[in-house]
């Protein structure tokens, strides 16, 4: 009977020390949380995942190969490809590329492009275009995806080249890489956006200006 307090103390001691143990772990995992926070304000979008096989000398090999789209819905986005024996490791291959690769695209007052775009890669070829408040996004498949993560709203796509999800995610990005805005072609060309936007559209300048 002398001896239970005695274990009980030792029991005691023991329990402070995992509570403090346990609170060093608390503290590490709310270190990290604003990381995971600065991960969760990017949206990423799974385009198409595909199942490939490689022939081996016991026989065929299965893996699994990712299309992911990131965006963070205010003019950033970027694409990634990514391969593993399993479903997720693609997904998530793919995801960490996509965010090492994006780019910021100039919208028209945070909706739209200022102009229209035609590109290539490969055999896909796209023709974007922008369009007035309201219209949405009219595109299908890979390009849609790509529309949402960037958080465009008003746009109007074709595809006029392959159908291959990766040409057209391929071809879309290089037609969003050549999208310019007033402000930038004015500071290219030496000039004010009045010139570059022409005299019947002044009144319009000053707001493209303001918006991008």
């Amino acid at each position: 009977m002398a001896r239970e307090p005695r274990s009980g103390g030792g029991g005691g001691e023991g329990g402070e020390g995992e509570q403090r143990r346990r609170g060093r772990g608390r503290g590490r995992d709310e270190n990290r949380q604003p990381e995971r926070q600065d991960g969760d304000e990017l949206k990423d979008k799974l385009v198409t995942i595909n199942r490939v096989a490689k022939v081996v000398k016991g026989g065929r090999r299965f893996s699994f190969a990712a299309l992911v789209v990131v965006g963070d819905q205010k003019g950033r986005v970027g694409w990634g490809a990514g391969k593993a024996r399993e479903v997720p490791e693609a997904i998530r291959k793919a995801t960490e590329r996509a965010k090492r690769t994006m780019i910021r695209v100039p919208m028209r007052e945070g909706r739209t492009l200022h102009h229209d775009v035609i590109a290539e890669f490969g055999a896909g070829r796209v023709i974007l275009r922008s369009a007035p408040a309201g219209t949405g996004i009219i595109a299908g498949g890979p390009m849609r995806a790509v529309f949402e993560s960037l958080g465009m709203g008003d746009v109007v796509a074709k595809c006029t080249g392959s159908r291959n999800p990766h040409n057209m995610v391929k071809a879309t990005f290089a037609a969003l890489s050549l999208a310019a805005s007033p402000r930038s072609v004015a500071a290219r060309r030496g000039k004010k956006v009045t010139d570059i936007l022409g005299g019947g559209r002044k009144d319009d300048a000053a707001q493209e200006a303001a918006n991008v």
